[in-house]
């Protein structure tokens, strides 16, 4: 995978979507919000089977995502603002948590909004970082403070271990692919940013319609 120019990671990539991902107005374009997480799932993957646990569930939910956006009812997808009034307006979300509409996108989206925030934790972390901090360290502390609250016991003890087996701090900036080390920090000061805003503006958004708690 690490040699297909398809699957090759570039943080520039991300750093152009989630630039293309709020219009005028902070709304959020899903289209764009995939394109990002599609290219954050070219950096877990570049990274071996050690995130795959999350990888794997992103990719799904995507296919999810562009499913509706190539649907009938593509019109109310194009934002995550459109969405939710489209779902909410037609009671396709179980806010009642009765096991009904398991594939909603405002339920799909949200699996992806809680796993941005592990990284995009993780990568202001790699950005602020010195040549010799551990890894392993800042992606424990980056899904303890997101994702950790959202995983059964089973799932967090197999993502404790798998983050032991992280390469070094220069291994993750040679995958970013945008240049030496002062660049990455120079791009990870852009794209993290960008990444935080779209995170609060769909934060709110769900808070707002008390879908942060979808089963």
């Amino acid at each position: 995978m690490a040699g297909s120019e398809d699957q090759k990671f570039c943080l520039l990539e991300v750093l152009n979507s989630f630039k293309l991902c709020l219009s005028p107005d902070k709304e959020v374009y899903l289209e764009h919000y995939v394109a990002g997480w599609r290219g954050l799932v070219k950096f877990l993957n570049t990274l071996g089977s050690v995130f795959g646990f999350i990888s794997k569930d992103a990719v799904s939910k995507i296919q999810i995502l562009v499913n509706f956006l190539n649907s009938e009812n593509g019109s109310h997808y194009a934002t995550m603002q459109s969405m939710v009034k489209f779902e909410l307006d037609n009671e396709l979300v179980d806010v009642d948590k009765k096991g009904i509409c398991p594939e909603s996108g405002c339920r799909t989206l949200l699996r992806l909004h809680r796993a941005l925030r592990w990284l995009e934790l993780f990568l202001e972390r790699l950005r602020t970082s010195k040549e010799d901090d551990k890894t392993s360290v800042m992606c424990r502390e980056a899904y303890n403070e997101s994702l950790a609250q959202h995983h059964p016991w089973v799932v967090r003890k197999a993502a404790g271990m798998a983050f032991f087996a992280l390469p070094g701090r220069p291994a993750f900036f040679e995958v970013m692919n945008v240049g030496p080390p002062e660049q990455v920090v120079e791009v990870l000061g852009k794209a993290v940013p960008l990444i935080s805003e779209v995170y609060l503006i769909t934060e709110e958004l769900y808070q707002k319609h008390n879908l942060l708690d979808l089963p």
